[in-house]
């Protein structure tokens, strides 16, 4: 199979090469018409003044046709060979044929409209006869050939030069164009090989360099996505092993008498196995939200009462650990077109981690208002805040603040990530913001002109 390169070569080749060949034609063509015609200009206007100077000194035609061909300093034979007429015709002032031509006879009169085209012959401001040239009259001199022929030689030697500068020009432009090419190649054998960390140089602004910037985004980004799956495999393997050591090192212990198997002992076996059951069902929903796959009923429903539903199913919650929940709506708000259970889901995980990171005494607001074309829904903490360091984090998985910073309820690390995703189905956004010392908010935009799935 033929390289891109070559057959880019051979196009530019072939373009060249018709090129060249029509300018040569087309040249040619031209140079030969337009010299013809000077040489027929020049011929007439030499054979009218020799016609002129003629009649001067003689004061008559009676004599020309003996005389005629001395005064022929060109040659005026047909180009096309013999004829059986002249190519020229010569009529006194009475219309009289004098040098006949064009199938006429010598002492013919003719009429005025026979001399339309012919060029009157002027003796001392007197028109004394008019001359007839048939176009092509005159033949090619030896060195009007010689010209023509050189003139030829040297577009031949020019399309012959030009075709090899196409020839380089191609090639050096092929090579240009393909380096880019080959270099992708060789990046994506190595990508699909495992090795995501390629990169690929952009040599330009037009089209490859843009395919060869699409290719590092996806690149990285494919670094990216191989670097969060195996952190979350450890992470994953990380959170699963102390419950189950747990779960193997009490059962282990019932099993050799080591502790008996009392209600306690069992209540410890049953919360851990709770905290896998809780683990495994929230990797289940996050999957399902990252691949498109989690179903949304979605219908209008309005916005403070779903505030103050959730603030009630926590409301008990917050009461042992001495933390007031209040809400704050802004009054005739747009209704929202949601999941109400999926996003009663993201404020319950939302209201959850500000329960687990707000000191005793402390107080949560859950506050709605207008936003634009978006309903904004925020939950706000006066908890010990997110340090600016981590604050990009907190959406990833299994991330958790410093343990000092919370108290522990057995979460799966994994509530934020899926509320993440919950509201981007919706077509919202999640933001975080927070004051080290002073608390943390937790922003949601949701649509407020969204239509019903199809």
């Amino acid at each position: 199979m033929r390289s891109l390169s070559l057959k880019l070569v051979m196009a530019f080749l072939f373009v060249g090469l018709v090129g060249v060949v029509l300018m040569v034609l087309v040249t040619r063509w031209s140079t030969f018409n337009h010299f013809d015609s000077f040489l027929f200009d020049r011929g007439r206007e030499g054979l009218i003044a020799n016609l002129e100077k003629y009649y001067d000194a003689n004061g008559d035609w009676d004599e020309i046709q003996g005389a005629f061909p001395q005064l022929v300093q060109f040659q005026f034979t047909p180009q096309s060979g013999p004829r059986e007429r002249a190519p020229y015709t010569l009529v006194d002032h009475h219309n009289v044929v004098v040098i006949a031509g064009k199938g006429l006879s010598p002492g013919e009169r003719v009429s005025d409209a026979v001399l339309d085209d012919a060029i009157p012959v002027e003796v001392n401001g007197e028109i004394v006869g008019w001359l007839l040239v048939e176009s092509g009259a005159f033949r090619r001199g030896l060195a009007d050939s010689a010209f023509l022929n050189q003139l030829t030689t040297t577009l031949l030697l020019s399309a012959l030069g030009a075709s090899l500068l196409a020839l380089l020009l191609g090639a050096v432009l092929a090579q240009t164009l393909t380096r880019p090419l080959r270099e992708l190649t060789t990046a994506t054998k190595a990508v699909a090989a495992g090795d995501l960390d390629q990169k690929v140089p952009v040599r330009s602004k037009d089209e490859l360099g843009e395919l060869a910037d699409s290719f590092n985004v996806m690149s990285a980004e494919l670094s990216h996505a191989q670097q969060l799956r195996r952190q979350m495999t450890a992470d994953i393997a990380h959170e699963l092993r102390t419950p189950i050591s747990i779960i193997i090192g009490h059962t282990d212990a019932i099993d050799e008498g080591v502790l008996p198997p009392s209600k306690e002992t069992f209540d410890i076996i049953r919360d851990e196995a709770g905290r896998l059951e809780r683990m495994v069902e929230d990797l289940r929903m996050l999957s399902r939200a990252d691949a498109g796959e989690l179903h949304l009923d979605k219908s209008p429903i309005d916005v403070q009462p779903l505030l103050e539903q959730v603030v009630k199913s926590h409301q008990h919650a917050a009461a042992r650990c001495d933390i007031k929940l209040s809400t704050e709506c802004e009054p005739d708000m747009a209704k929202i077109y949601v999941d109400t259970d999926r996003i009663s889901m993201v404020l319950g995980n939302l209201l959850n981690n500000a329960i687990r990171y707000t000191p005793e005494g402390g107080r949560i607001t859950l506050t709605a208002q207008s936003q634009g074309d978006d309903v904004e829904i925020i939950v706000t903490d006066n908890g010990p805040g997110i340090p600016e360091d981590e604050i990009t984090r907190v959406f990833d998985r299994f991330y958790r603040i410093e343990k000092s910073r919370y108290r522990d309820d057995g979460g799966s690390g994994l509530g934020l990530a899926i509320a993440k995703s919950i509201v981007e189905q919706h077509d919202g956004k999640i933001l975080v913001e927070s004051v080290v010392g002073e608390g943390t908010s937790f922003i949601i935009l949701l649509p407020v002109n969204a239509v019903a799935d199809s």
